[in-house]
């Protein structure tokens, strides 16, 4: 019978190692996984964060392995490359930092062994993401298991898949749902036991073959059907493999039985009725632990998710973790399941891309949450040849079609994209990621774009799959485009449900993001590494204002918030109160004295609000309150400004001329030319005496640098010398537009 077993613990960890590992090395510290040495590092915008190769180590004894006549050792997550070695012995590689992998271990276990893992998270040509506005961790990240199984068993050599494959159709009332295993050493000596189940554990349907059938169809009538989530309900699926009486292995599958479409007029169709989808992205990491999560964490995130009254979900721009996509099925939020294929095409990686997307689908393909298998998020972005890109992507689009009939794919594409890109038409939908309002233009323009792109391609389902901008703790009565406060972020979004949740033919919205999360290259908002687009704080601790704008929209759970408790010092005599409730009516006391009752269709509710020394302010809808405290200062409190030289410019705000260089490519690449080589002493010279340093540079400084972008370097070391201005980084990106790439 297989065995499954746990070995996070009993680990060491070596940060940046280098070779063939033998034996645990001295000064190695013992480590409990899940792991990411970058969990500090990653995200404080310092110079200090390491990419680069370490080592994780584990003794292996007899008496841990169990009895088989297979062994397997199975990781969850390790970013970005792992080599695997038994003893000193590579016995397998994996590229891709989001997807579960295996390594048979079978011919190397003896009694005592010794299992080794090199991880590798530095800048890597073959292996997607080679580049993105989030931070790569490195390490083991994700559960580690020890399977050990007889020689028939379900396959565990497949992408890392579980071996069953769970395919349901409805028609008149009845459903077919159609259950494919795949056996290894499979005979007609053994038996395959087919079951299914429903939610209370009943039997639905059963039957038995031999294990060389390995398809089976069962016909359920009246099924339950898995609604969203008005109501998730979800079926089993179990096979186990016999040899007479004795059970060799089994796997076992949740399922959901659903039917869904997009249309380009009506939108998102849930077993044949209109659903619009109105959610979130979301990015896997969080404060002090990286993306090393336990399944707590993940939980807090659904449930904080749910609460927002989201019934979708963009998980970006990655694989998520197996027990994520578990929660969603369970929670009925509709998935878009992506892979890393993000900003910068590179053609040496097109393999790893395919790669990855069937890792992707087959590890996740019993779901019934996801419905969207995403190709590619903002993939023009690195101004790669459009003719490659649209090749890239028929390859991917006909993949994903062949591996999974029966969902649709999509991309994400850049705000800048052209409408007549000829990879639009590839994919069954196409989203577009638009910050209008934030990087430039006006928040009244995002509907409108829409109106008109829906007008030009009629026939094409579309979707808004980013919009959002960033809030700190700063705070005005008088908020601006770019001012980072939390003010201006509700404002924002309030401006950006009105017009997007108006639009039918817009099948779903994302916003951009639920969560802060890590971005080791930003320098912005006064606290740097990190993108705080977030409805919720990075340690999930406080939800903005921007997150109840969501849930008065979308919760079905009455509540009343009154938004800027944080601004809690203001200098005018009378200053404007929003209060966000799901409710039709909302009145606002100031110290006792009723302001009046408002009503808004979109749960915004304003009041206009005369301030004393100490108001206390009540906000009443129905039986529900919410309170808060203002004081009157005699003049702005400098604390809620933000002070900061200048505009940031970030990496994806740099432009350059087809086949010439700009902010976004390496020292080293750069310096590979003549006129790049003068450029950048020059450059060094100037900013050394910023950094108030005479270090030459030389072999061991270049070593260092040379695989910095110039807006990396500039961001990492400018910690440490007075920050360049947005005029500054342009007048860089200028003259490096004028030098040509080699051919």
């Amino acid at each position: 019978m297989k065995e499954i077993k746990l070995i996070n613990d009993g680990w060491f960890f070596v940060r940046d190692f280098d070779g063939v590992p033998e034996a645990i090395p001295d000064g190695a510290v013992p480590t409990e996984l899940p792991h990411t040495w970058n969990a500090e590092d990653g995200t404080d915008g310092g110079n200090d964060y390491f990419r680069g190769k370490c080592l994780y180590m584990r003794p292996l004894s007899q008496d841990e392995i169990g009895r088989g006549d297979k062994y397997y050792l199975e990781f969850g997550g390790v970013n970005s490359t792992a080599e695997v070695f038994v003893d000193g012995v590579r016995v397998a590689s994996h590229k891709g930092g989001y997807s579960t992998f295996r390594a048979d271990i079978t011919e190397y276990i003896k009694k005592e062994n010794l299992i080794a893992v090199l991880v590798d998270n530095s800048d890597n040509g073959e292996v997607y993401p080679a580049m993105a506005d989030f931070t790569f961790y490195g390490g083991i990240y994700r559960n580690v298991y020890l399977i050990s199984v007889p020689s028939s068993h379900f396959e565990l050599d497949c992408y890392g898949s579980e071996g069953i494959k769970i395919t349901s159709t409805v028609s008149g009332g009845n459903a077919e749902v159609d259950i494919e295993v795949y056996v290894t050493e499979a005979s007609r000596e053994l038996t395959l036991k087919y079951k299914i189940t429903d939610a209370l554990g009943k039997c639905v349907c059963e039957s038995e073959t031999d294990a060389k059938t390995n398809r089976q169809s069962f016909k359920i009538s009246s099924p339950h059907l898995w609604q969203g989530v008005d109501e998730p309900y979800l079926y089993t699926a179990e096979v186990s493999l016999l040899r007479g009486e004795e059970c060799l292995d089994l796997v076992r599958s949740r399922f959901g039985i659903r039917t869904f479409s997009v249309d380009p007029e009506l939108g998102f169709i849930l077993n044949g009725k209109p659903y619009p989808l109105r959610g979130v992205s979301r990015h896997q990491d969080r404060e002090g632990r990286g993306n090393a999560l336990l399944p707590r964490h993940h939980e807090d995130d659904v449930r904080l998710i749910s609460e927002l009254g989201a019934n979708t979900v963009r998980l970006a721009h990655y694989q998520h973790d197996g027990y994520f996509y578990d929660l969603c099925d369970e929670r009925g939020l509709v998935v878009w399941a992506e892979i890393p294929y993000i900003s910068k095409h590179s053609e040496s990686a097109s393999e790893n891309a395919a790669t990855q997307l069937k890792e992707l689908i087959l590890q996740n393909y019993n779901h019934p949450s996801i419905c969207f298998w995403g190709l590619s998020n903002e993939i023009t972005m690195g101004g790669a040849d459009g003719e490659q890109i649209t090749e890239s992507h028929k390859k991917l689009n006909d993949l994903a079609h062949s591996l999974d009939p029966t969902r649709l794919t999509g991309i994400a594409a850049v705000s800048m994209c052209p409408e007549d890109h000829p990879y639009l038409k590839i994919p069954d939908v196409v989203g577009y990621n638009h910050y209008f309002g934030w990087y430039g233009g006006d928040v009244s323009m995002n509907g409108p774009w829409f109106d008109n792109f829906h007008k030009k391609h009629p026939n094409i389902p579309v979707a808004v799959t980013e919009y959002g901008c960033e809030a700190l703790d700063w705070h005005t009565s008088d908020p601006k485009q770019g001012d980072y406060t939390e003010e201006y972020q509700a404002y924002y979004h309030e401006e950006l449900i009105k017009q997007l949740f108006s639009r039918s033919f817009i099948f779903a919205t994302w916003v951009w993001n639920m969560f802060d999360f890590g971005a080791d290259a930003r320098a912005e908002g006064g606290e740097h590494g990190q993108n705080h687009k977030g409805l919720v704080t990075f340690d999930r601790l406080y939800k903005k204002d921007a997150f109840y704008a969501y849930k008065a929209n979308l919760s079905r759970e009455p509540f009343v918030h009154i938004a800027g408790k944080r601004y809690k010092e203001r200098a005018e005599s009378s200053t404007k109160v929003t209060v966000y409730s799901n409710l039709s009516e909302v009145e606002l006391f100031a110290n006792g004295i009723s302001l009046g009752k408002r009503s808004d269709p979109y749960g915004f509710f304003k009041f206009d609000v005369p301030l004393s020394e100490y108001t206390v302010i009540k906000a009443t809808a129905g039986d529900l309150s919410d309170t808060a405290v203002f004081l009157k200062a005699e003049k702005p409190n400098e604390k809620y400004i933000l002070k900061e030289k200048g505009a940031v410019l970030n990496w994806f705000d740099v432009t350059a001329p087809e086949g010439y260089f700009s902010l976004n490519d390496t020292i080293s690449d750069i310096m590979s030319t003549v006129k790049g080589n003068l450029w950048f002493a020059g450059f060094w010279s100037k900013f050394a005496k910023k950094l108030d340093t005479g270090v030459p540079v030389d072999g061991g400084m270049m070593k260092m640098l040379g695989g910095f972008t110039v807006l990396r370097f500039v961001n990492t070391l400018g910690a440490m010398a007075e920050p360049m201005t947005k005029d500054e980084l342009l007048e860089i990106n200028a003259k490096l537009n004028k030098i040509k790439k080699p051919q």
